[in-house]
């Protein structure tokens, strides 16, 4: 079947999907990002516990995908989306409580489901929607950038919210004082997310009619899917991405194991760090349109290569901040660039527009299994070789799905050319 023509979509909606896209990660992985060193504190946790939460998020999350992708076909995206954003503010409210790792456990996997099986495919289906058949890259570059935008506001917004509530300054504060300054955070998230859904159910435009598919059945239309070999590369230069995007999650921990920053400045790298990526997607929005998709993606994979061999060779150490910061904004920049257009191949990749939520739920299944694996290694990987032994570690494996990342868009490049 040909995909319909569409136009470009409102800025209204294109706004709404960002902030739907970015809020409604914000408590299951923006906070422990910017917050990690406190994160750990105030919950009690080592980083392999924290890690082992993400990967039950990423274990839902995975069964999740393919069977919210084909329901993303099938319904409007508002409606679901606004009822994953309600959902996830719910599990903000008992975050708040403090509770033991085991409900700590729960909440992640709830999460794992609320965040993606009526959430993910929708987003991703009404960004394609909203780009039209002409403008797939700056849709999905601002989709990307602007959640950039998001995630930095409020990982910024996060640390003035923490210190506004500190009786004491950092150094000096006690747990309990930072556990109630930290719970005035996890209220304020919630309340956003909520608050959020009720704009996208009010506001957003529904998506036409023609694009929903209510005829096949979800055997036949994963079936189809699985026999478009676009959606199989698509799939190994995301994990490869995605391992690059968990890596920035560790990005405050090593401001405060290697570079000894306090956990206040610790959390500010993690908030500045967030603002590269808007800048990178935006940048990505401007220009993808006149170049290949996947030329530029092989560049940001080149870039994240370089980034990370310098990481893994241990260069980056105490008292040099210069290059701590521009191997940050190196590796950063080359996995953001990535992110903002590896959903935009599924035009280029010819997958029919009617099953774009489908291909995106088979895609993710593999595309961001690092939310089951990658965590819990990091967390290995960090606690068993304290200070910066585990960090090169790390990144040393980002250096193989780079590789990997590598490998596969070339692959993608060629077929590109032979769809020409």
């Amino acid at each position: 079947m040909k995909d319909p023509e569409l136009k470009k979509g409102s800025f209204l909606s294109i706004t709404l999907l960002i902030l739907s896209g970015e809020l409604i990660f914000l408590l299951p992985y923006v906070l422990a990002r910017v917050f990690r060193p406190t994160f750990l504190e105030v919950f009690n946790l080592t980083n392999l516990q924290l890690g082992g939460l993400f990967s039950i998020y990423g274990t839902v999350a995975i069964i999740s995908y393919v069977f919210g992708g084909v329901v993303s076909d099938k319904f409007q995206p508002r409606i679901l989306i606004a009822t994953s954003l309600f959902f996830t503010a719910f599990g903000g409210l008992v975050l708040s409580t403090y509770p033991s790792y085991l409900i700590l456990q729960i909440i992640w996997g709830y999460w794992g489901f609320t965040t993606v099986f009526l959430f993910w495919g929708a987003m991703i289906k009404a960004t394609r929607v909203w780009g039209g058949s002409k403008n797939q890259g700056e849709a999905f570059g601002l989709l990307d950038g602007g959640r950039g935008l998001v995630a930095a506001s409020m990982g910024t917004l996060g640390v003035v919210i923490f210190s506004m509530f500190l009786t004491n300054d950092i150094e000096f504060a006690s747990l309990v004082e930072r556990k109630d300054a930290f719970r005035y955070v996890i209220l304020f998230s919630s309340f956003i997310v909520f608050l959020t859904g009720i704009l996208v159910i009010v506001l957003m435009e529904s998506s036409q009619e023609n694009i929903i598919n209510k005829a096949s059945s979800l055997i036949n239309d994963i079936k189809s899917v699985l026999k478009i070999q676009s959606v199989w590369l698509i799939m190994f230069i995301i994990i490869s991405a995605y391992v690059g995007y968990k890596v920035t999650d560790i990005y405050s921990l090593y401001a405060s194991d290697v570079m000894s920053f306090n956990n206040l400045k610790a959390a500010n790298i993690g908030s500045l760090q967030l603002y590269l990526r808007p800048i990178v997607c935006l940048l990505i929005a401007l220009f993808a349109d006149k170049k290949s998709y996947i030329n530029l993606i092989i560049v940001g994979f080149i870039i994240m290569l370089i980034g990370a061999l310098i990481f893994s060779l241990g260069i980056v150490q105490v008292n040099m901040n210069f290059v701590f910061f521009f191997s940050l904004i190196v590796v950063a920049t080359g996995t953001y660039a990535i992110r903002a257009l590896y959903f935009s191949l599924m035009q280029q990749g010819h997958i029919p527009l009617i099953l774009t939520g489908t291909a995106v739920g088979v895609i993710s299944v593999v595309g961001y299994t690092p939310d089951i694996f990658a965590s819990p290694i990091i967390g290995y990987l960090l606690d068993t070789y304290p200070g910066i032994a585990g960090h090169q570690y790390v990144f040393s494996m980002l250096v193989l799905f780079s590789i990997l990342g590598l490998w596969a868009s070339f692959k993608f490049a060629k077929l590109v050319a032979m769809f020409k």
